[in-house]
Formats: C-alpha cells, sequence, structure tokens
C-alpha cells in the first residue's frame, strides 16, 4: 500500500474542519471520482479528503495527483471492495468521518450539521444522510423507509435506525474503529449491514438526519450480476454471523424470499456456504434485547 499526504487544507470554518474528515472510495471510475473531488473541493469549508485508490487500472490516481494535490490518496494495490474504507479511517486524525462513494457528492451545510448533531448528541454514533438522486435530484427510495422508522426519534434529528448506507453516513472515528470497520470477506454489496449491527451491540445509536444531504449520480459502470449475487450471500452471511438460529433461519429465509427463482436461491446457498467456516469462526450472537429490537423492526417493515 502506497500513500501520498496532501498539503494542509485551509477553512473558512477552522473549527468545523478540525471535526471531520471525508473519506472517499474508488476504483476504475476517474471521471466520477473526478466529479465527486470538484464537489468537495467546492463546499464552503475545506475539509480534509482521503481518497482510497481500490487498485484503479485506469488514470485515476495520476488524475488525483496533478489535479487534486490538497487530497490524501491511498493506494492499496488491489480491489479490497468495501474494507478499502478502513484503510481511508486509518489515516483520520478528526473525531467524525464521512463516507462517500466516487457517485457521491456531499452538500454545502451538511457536514457543519453533522458536525453539530454530533457535538450535540453524544450517544449517536452514525448519521445516515438525506439523498438526492440523478441531475433531477430524486428524492431516494431508501430515505422514505428510514424516515418511517417505527424506531423511536431523536429530536430535532430524525428517527433512529437499525442501519445505514455505506456512502452515505458521516460516524465517529472511534465507533468505527471500536466495531472493526467492514468486513474484509463482503468484499461489496450490503456490507454495512454487519459493521451496523455490532455498532448498535456496542452501545451505539444510528439515526436518519435529512438535514445532512448528499447528491447520488448512479454509476453506470457496474457489474449488476455480480452484485446482486454478493448482496444476497452477504445477507445470508450477515444473520449467521450474528443473530440467533431461529432468527437466522428467519432472516435467512426472508431474503431468499426476494430473490426470483429457486435457482437464483439455490446458488445464493451455494455462494454462502463456500464461506460457512469463515462464518463459523467468526460468528457472535447480539444480546437477546438487542435481537428483539430488531425482530420488532423487521416485523414492522414487512407488514408496510
Amino acid at each position: 500500500m502506497t500513500e501520498r499526504l496532501g498539503h494542509a487544507m485551509v477553512s473558512a470554518q477552522p473549527a468545523a474542519a478540525g471535526r471531520i474528515s471525508i473519506v472517499v472510495l474508488t476504483y476504475n471510475r476517474c471521471e466520477e471520482v473526478c466529479r465527486t473531488l470538484r464537489g468537495l473541493s467546492a463546499l464552503p469549508v475545506a475539509y480534509p479528503v482521503i481518497v482510497v485508490d481500490n487498485g484503479s487500472t485506469d488514470d485515476t490516481a495520476p488524475r488525483i495527483e496533478r489535479e487534486f494535490p490538497s487530497v490524501t490518496l491511498v493506494s492499496v494495490g488491489a480491489n479490497l471492495g468495501a474494507a478499502g474504507r478502513n484503510q481511508g479511517v486509518v489515516k483520520v486524525a478528526t473525531p467524525y468521518v464521512a463516507f462517500c462513494d466516487d457517485d457521491t457528492c456531499w452538500m454545502p451545510g451538511s457536514l457543519e450539521k453533522a458536525v453539530e448533531i454530533l457535538d450535540a448528541h453524544p450517544g449517536i454514533s452514525v448519521l445516515n444522510a438525506r439523498i438526492w438522486v440523478g441531475e433531477d435530484a430524486r428524492p431516494d427510495p431508501a430515505c422514505v423507509a428510514m424516515a418511517s422508522s417505527p424506531l423511536p426519534s431523536v429530536a430535532g434529528v430524525g428517527p433512529e435506525l437499525t442501519g445505514f448506507m455505506a456512502g452515505a453516513s458521516v460516524m465517529r472515528t472511534h465507533a468505527f474503529r471500536q466495531a472493526r470497520g467492514y468486513w474484509a470477506p463482503f468484499f461489496i454489496g450490503g456490507e454495512e449491514a454487519l459493521l451496523a449491527l455490532d455498532i448498535l451491540a456496542q452501545g451505539g445509536t444510528i439515526v436518519y438526519a435529512p438535514a445532512v444531504q448528499l447528491r447520488h449520480w448512479p454509476s453506470i459502470s457496474r457489474d449488476t450480476s455480480l452484485r446482486r449475487r454478493l448482496l444476497a450471500r452477504n445477507a445470508l452471511w450477515t444473520a449467521w454471523l450474528r443473530l440467533p438460529l431461529p432468527l437466522a433461519l428467519a432472516r435467512s429465509w426472508h431474503q431468499l424470499s426476494f430473490l426470483p427463482d429457486w435457482r437464483t436461491r439455490f446458488a445464493a446457498c451455494r455462494d454462502a456456504l463456500v464461506g460457512w467456516r469463515c462464518v463459523r469462526r467468526h460468528r457472535r450472537v447480539l444480546d437477546a434485547a438487542l435481537c428483539r429490537k430488531l425482530a420488532a423492526v423487521w416485523r414492522d417493515e414487512a407488514g408496510r
């Protein structure tokens, strides 16, 4: 792994800039990550930006070095998937870290608001942003669902959640590190589910904060068939990594029921079984109170 440390960034609002850093994950999306970095550079506060290049084979690293000299570039030399974010957080020296991907960008004022919320609410570990999609800034359907969470709301912030979206979240840096970040075997696809459970297990709170906002331009450079397979496998792994037997079985069947046919379900089970020994070694069942909370949320989702 190699890295290049950028020059110190001067901020018009040093108090905010000194409390939060931005970690951007990218792989072979040179034009898209440059668009994101141009957007981040235009924010009213100059936050430290750390870009993790997951072993890109295009012009990503040279372009960032030429065009964005203030950015800290971490080149990991291979595609680590979601776990590449862990390498970015290693370089974070602020109490809070905001994550975005190469097809997303934080909106002006949002990170200042995130700092304000986290400073005022020490029990909150993760904020999930409101996401606006595409050139026409459509509301992301996931945010509509988050706004309808059955869990209590934090006054002036938003409802509690049991999960978050990896590329649209702001966290306490120590909460991320204490939960050991993203589990490398997932690679990508639903990778935040396990991290969310581990943050909840250590007493953290996850909240939907619509005042914290992010733009998303969905990339066309995606292997959608591979992503679907990984999403199914990772959902099964997450259930068996943390849930007690009855809930793991129920959650597994729930996830499989979304797949279109039995052939696809069989393939998902086969993919999951390949990593069973690793899952069994890392299995750590959540406490009963948290499991009851999760089950109640999932029942509410199923009833909508």
